[in-house]
């Protein structure tokens, strides 16, 4: 069979890849208790623990009794009303409720937003290291995402005078993500504020990934870029914070001009998001889910503040401690010269599921390795141990 082209520029998920030689393990001898063997430890994916609150699962059930019918294309009203007051309580933004557009996913809101601005011979400037399947949306439009070094310094993210030197005639703009994903860093307020105006002059356009945003941990980051402008476009989702993984919903903040383009794009590609899930959403801003949302980014950062000095005392260096999200960007080439063959001798030596640095980028990814501080802080703690005794 003939399959198209822009496949060529589709790298497989190699995250999933691991997932499958973790499950084709945990399934083994190695992690059979009648055998000695003891259970596989998961922090290689991206996935909160704690699961949707239960004002959310009761919503869910309420709503499942009674007509779930499509809804606009762009989201249920009430659920773009909603999410436009959290805004203005959580950054003291205001957001009109008609700039918000309801997706299936962040990652269908990426998809979107990347079909709307991009097409064959543009150029995306993005960080390397980043999210796979951010550069793989851009290059599914035919255009060309083109990674920049990033490193510690730098906090693995763009700076202003990196945008400048890079941009060429061909470049449409920018997909940051603050916090990253993998390292779980966030752009300084400063620093994004001289990307997004560089871009602006340029008559580009500034796209930021903030599914991670309201687990920001520090002071200084946690502020959205819409701050910057009604130009920037914001992509977010129920997933992290929310704790709605499976449920497949996210939004997008649009500039007013891009609304009716997107939602032209998502009357065609998937009618409307899940009406089960939006209904089931609207709990996500009740007084007591919020409490329980803040409870839990108190208790990530309790496992943040474990991992990465326990990580740094195995030398597993951690060179940038995040400031937001769930992530450990650690450093293994003490240990080990590829972190794809390292990843995989910890899954039979030690039972521990880690991913290593290929799916994110191309500067130096086999030096490189993510940790999911997602899991519990048992989990954490064995692991540690387990990871010890191996590297000793």
């Amino acid at each position: 069979m003939k399959l198209a082209s822009r496949l060529a520029r589709i790298e497989p998920f190699y995250v999933m890849e691991l997932a499958k030689a973790a499950a084709q393990a945990a399934a083994g001898p190695l992690c059979d208790p009648a055998r000695g063997g003891r259970r596989m430890i998961r922090l290689h994916v991206g996935e909160p623990d704690f699961g949707a609150s239960p004002a959310v699962r009761d919503a869910a059930a309420r709503a499942a009794q009674g007509p779930t019918p499509y809804t606009d294309s762009l989201g249920l009203p009430a659920l773009r009303e909603a999410i436009s007051r959290w805004y203005a309580q959580r950054f003291g933004l205001v957001i009109a409720p008609e700039r918000i557009a309801i997706t299936a996913g962040a990652s269908a809101g990426l998809q979107l937003a990347c079909l709307a601005l991009f097409e064959r011979g543009d150029e995306v400037l993005m960080p390397d290291p980043c999210y796979p399947c951010n550069r793989h949306f851009v290059a599914a439009t035919d255009a060309t995402p083109r990674l920049l070094p990033t490193g510690a310094a730098e906090r693995f993210q763009l700076g202003a005078g990196q945008v400048r030197e890079a941009w060429t005639p061909a470049t449409r703009g920018v997909l940051l993500a603050s916090p990253s994903n993998p390292t779980g860093t966030s752009i300084a307020p400063e620093v994004l504020a001289d990307i997004a105006g560089f871009v602006r002059s340029q008559g580009g356009v500034t796209v930021v990934d903030e599914i991670y945003l309201p687990l920001s941990y520090e002071e200084h980051f946690g502020h959205s870029a819409l701050a910057l402008g009604d130009d920037i476009v914001s992509v977010n989702s129920f997933s992290k914070y929310f704790g709605m993984t499976g449920w497949r919903l996210g939004w997008l903040v649009l500039p007013p001009a891009l609304v009716p383009a997107i939602e032209r794009l998502a009357q065609n590609f998937y009618i409307c998001p899940s009406t089960l899930a939006q209904l089931a959403a609207l709990a996500c801003f009740e007084p007591e889910s919020i409490g329980e949302y803040e409870r839990r980014r108190a208790v990530l950062k309790q496992r943040r503040d474990y991992i990465v000095p326990a990580l740094d005392a195995l030398g597993l260096s951690v060179p940038v401690p995040p400031d937001g999200a769930f992530y450990a960007w650690m450093d293994v080439s003490r240990h080990h010269p590829d972190s794809w063959t390292f990843a995989h001798e910890l899954l039979q030596r030690a039972q521990i599921a880690l991913t290593p640095g290929r799916d994110f980028g191309v500067a130096d990814p086999q030096r490189w390795m993510r940790l999911s501080f997602a899991s519990s802080m048992e989990d954490l703690e064995e692991a540690v141990a387990r990871l010890r005794e191996v590297l000793a």
